[in-house]
């Protein structure tokens, strides 16, 4: 298992805090880090840390926790796939230091968050995140949440990767080829769990599409699914470039033949 890999399957969306704020070592890193995070799209997205106390600020499926961090993107095309995967590379690297996070775009007091993040027209906030150091234990309101979506399982290959063709499983010898690539994207976070990516494997490079829901659109938080292949998109660069490869994102439709609730995210070439 690479490092990528374990982090990522190793990670898990916190919700309860041992009440620690982060150090000044810790936050300073991560400062740093928001400062260096681009994404394929070349949508700029902006991260703003906010103190909870001095704004207020909290959220009823959260206990213990001090520190947010929001990210800002103005209304453009890609805002939310480059969003999630500029969003998740932050969320990745806080957990590499021992920082629990998890996305939050609905149980907030939004119009709270927006004022201090400074939120501008023409822009939008489609999630934030606490930051902080996981409890020992999860609340049993966590627990029960967690249960309610299934946070631990996840769809099989073959239903996520396709052979040249919407819904043409990849054979077993391809899954052999991107096992660790695979995983990655399998173990990404996303809106209650739907899993809304798809890739369709062909000569020409890996397609990414969106498999969409009803009810995953709003006004203040653009597409989540969008944003959740973002995620997923995100996982698949960065093990590529673990590898040595150098990926190259690129959004030329190739127009093959999808169900009418999906549609074309971007494509990967190697």
């Amino acid at each position: 298992m690479t490092e990528l890999l374990r982090i990522i399957r190793e990670r898990k969306s916190v919700r309860t805090f041992d009440g620690r704020p982060v150090s000044a070592e810790d936050r300073e890193k991560i400062e740093q880090y928001i400062r260096t995070i681009e994404n394929p799209f070349g949508v700029p997205v902006r991260f703003v840390l906010l103190d909870a106390g001095t704004h207020g600020l909290s959220s009823p499926v959260l206990s213990g926790e001090s520190l947010y961090i929001a990210g800002i993107v103005s209304k453009v095309p890609h805002a939310e796939e480059a969003f999630g995967f500029s969003f998740e590379k932050l969320v990745l690297y806080a957990w590499s230091l021992g920082i629990g996070t998890t996305w939050i775009g609905g149980t907030m007091k939004r119009e709270a968050f927006e004022r201090a993040a400074g939120l501008a027209e023409g822009e939008m906030m489609p999630c934030v995140s606490p930051l902080g150091y996981p409890a020992k234990r999860r609340s049993l309101k966590e627990t029960m949440m967690r249960k309610g979506v299934g946070a631990d399982s996840r769809l099989p290959v073959e239903k996520i990767f396709f052979d040249g063709a919407w819904g043409t499983a990849l054979p077993p010898e391809k899954q052999a080829e991107i096992s660790d690539l695979a995983e990655m994207v399998r173990w990404a976070p996303s809106a209650v769990n739907r899993q809304p990516w798809r890739i369709i494997v062909s000569e020409h490079g890996y397609h990414f599409y969106e498999k969409r829901d009803k009810g995953y659109i709003g006004e203040k938080t653009g597409d989540l699914q969008k944003i959740d292949v973002g995620i997923a998109l995100c996982h698949f660069v960065m093990g590529l470039e673990e590898q040595g490869k150098k990926p190259v994102v690129t959004v030329d439709n190739p127009r093959s033949e999808i169900p009418e609730n999906a549609e074309y995210i971007a494509t990967v070439n190697i």
